[in-house]
């Protein structure tokens, strides 16, 4: 009696493999797009969140002076960079200064647009220590706004400033003498067009 061979089961069809890498494509792209959008959304809490504690030395800004004056100094140095492509001489007027913490000063970085055309650029900043960042406040400065200069311009921008006397509460600030300003101006490619008739604001506001 002769035995029976088992029929083969009926494969599955496969799935075109095209198919199957346009799915995960476009899943892909999908979470890169919504990684972006959440990095987007962050930079303003980032930025609030930087100026509420100074993390990474980024300093306060107030728009008044504090109530008292203490008799502790410190030495306020400062410091000034130009980001490459950028055609400028940029120098602070004094390379330090000696402050008492809660008198407010007031020092100049001179800007000098080096070549002969009209050119645009944007500083950042910082102060070092970090944990000082939280305790150095400013009352008006030249960051964050584009600096638009002609032709062999010079140019010289203010920055108002303290020391917040509450830095003698922190006693990580115990052995602080000394705290560095620094400053970096960067190209900016398309700057903001300013309109004829409005005054341009860019060259002093924080």
């Amino acid at each position: 009696m002769s035995k029976e061979t088992p029929s083969t089961p009926p494969r599955k069809p496969r799935k075109p493999r095209m198919s199957r890498d346009v799915a995960v494509a476009t899943i892909c792209g999908l979470v890169v797009a919504l990684m972006i959008g959440a990095s987007y959304a962050a930079v303003p809490f980032y930025n609030w969140f930087c100026r509420a504690t100074g993390f990474g030395g980024t300093t306060q800004v107030a728009a008044s002076a504090p109530t008292h004056i203490t008799n502790r100094s410190v030495t306020v140095r400062f410091d000034s960079n130009i980001q490459g492509g950028l055609p400028w001489k940029f120098v602070p007027e004094q390379n330090e200064i000696q402050v008492k913490i809660g008198e407010v000063a007031t020092v100049y970085y001179s800007v000098t647009n080096q070549s002969a055309r009209t050119t645009t650029g944007q500083a950042s900043y910082n102060v070092t220590p970090l944990t000082t960042g939280a305790y150095f406040t400013k009352i008006n400065c030249f960051c964050f706004t584009e600096q638009t200069m002609a032709p062999g311009e010079k140019r010289d921008m203010a920055v108002v400033f303290y020391v917040d006397p509450s830095m003698l509460e922190d006693a990580e600030q115990n052995g602080t003498d000394t705290i560095t300003l620094s400053y970096t101006f960067y190209p900016v490619k398309n700057p903001t067009p300013v309109a004829a008739s409005e005054p341009d604001k860019r060259k002093s506001n924080l």
